[in-house]
């Protein structure tokens, strides 16, 4: 379970995140990546992104990645950043499933991005999702080096994609293909495992203690397709309301439990312990599996990436067996 927080700004600002988003199989992926070829890329390369387009006439060398699913992608592809973001609510230990280099420059965020700290390691390019959310914010790199923000509109896109480009960038694709052949494998051989997952329902939400419940809906989430890569399907009321109200992220009252009446809940206390679970009425009496996860699980579900999905995989385990 999290840590007790208190019903403080920290809760919030942890929300806003996931709002914006949310180990055993590292050894194969490093493996899969193998070294990137840094000299098997000739010419500029062109990738496209929700504020337009990025041209790179070289192989970069000094990557700052913003944002847990770009820092994961590098790593997966055997690229050690030069400064990388860290997430404040993450234990002291770190990310779970990350080794990140001792020379990299660790970026807090607690402030917004620091542009200034970010341009004195001199990267040649940054690449990042959520926490560049308007194009002023991509405006504001790029003058410091080209920038690669979200490819797509969706809140968390697919981790996939982003290894797409990264094996795009770096020059090698096939590495980046092996990446996600490997991660796609595991799921894979988890759904053959849990056969009777298919077609079961799941929802991924979380309780901002004091405040609100918050709720994936959107089928096309990035949160949402490791669990399709299980056999199951977002819980259908839940995706009706979010198609009904646009909203990929519902945010509603703690009166709303019958959105978590999936076969398997995945589900976060933000702000609190289980001892405030008893905030929601009818929380007790929900007939599926409710699997109240650690912070950084809910974020290696929340915003997917090659590194986080094993991780994930490995804790979802025992509630996964226990629905099939």
């Amino acid at each position: 379970m999290v840590t007790q927080r208190g019903r403080s700004a920290s809760a919030r600002t942890l929300a806003a995140a996931l709002l914006l988003a949310a180990t055993a199989g590292c050894g194969a992926l490093e493996t899969a990546a193998g070294s990137v070829g840094t000299d098997s890329r000739e010419g500029a390369i062109t990738v496209e992104h929700r504020f337009g387009t990025t041209t790179l006439d070289a192989v970069p060398e000094r990557i700052v990645t913003i944002d847990l699913q770009w820092t994961d992608v590098m790593l997966a592809m055997g690229v050690e950043p030069v400064g990388y973001t860290v997430d404040p609510f993450m234990p002291e230990s770190g990310v779970p499933w990350q080794q990140l280099p001792a020379d990299a420059a660790a970026l807090p965020t607690v402030d917004g991005l620091p542009v200034e700290r970010i341009a004195e390691l001199q990267p040649d390019l940054i690449v990042g999702n959520h926490s560049i959310a308007d194009e002023q914010t991509y405006q504001l790199l790029s003058e410091i080096a080209p920038t690669i923000p979200d490819l797509d509109e969706l809140q968390v896109g697919d981790w996939r994609n982003l290894t797409r480009a990264a094996g795009q960038v770096l020059g090698d694709p096939e590495a980046a293909q092996g990446v996600i052949d490997s991660v796609d494998g595991e799921v894979a051989a988890a759904a053959g495992e849990l056969s009777a997952l298919d077609g079961r329902t799941f929802a991924l939400a979380q309780y901002i203690v004091g405040d609100s419940l918050v709720v994936v809906a959107d089928e096309q989430d990035g949160s949402s397709l490791f669990f399709q890569g299980l056999g199951m399907e977002l819980y259908p009321p839940v995706a009706t309301e979010g198609a009904e109200t646009g909203q990929p992220r519902l945010s509603v009252s703690t009166e709303r439990s019958d959105l978590l009446r999936a076969d398997l809940l995945a589900f976060l206390v933000n702000g609190g312990d289980e001892s405030d679970l008893a905030d929601i009425p009818g929380f007790d009496r929900l007939p599926g599996t409710v699997a109240v996860l650690d912070y950084p699980t809910i974020v290696g579900l929340n915003t997917p990436t090659p590194l986080s999905i094993p991780h994930a995989l490995a804790e979802l385990r025992p509630y996964l067996e226990e629905v099939g």
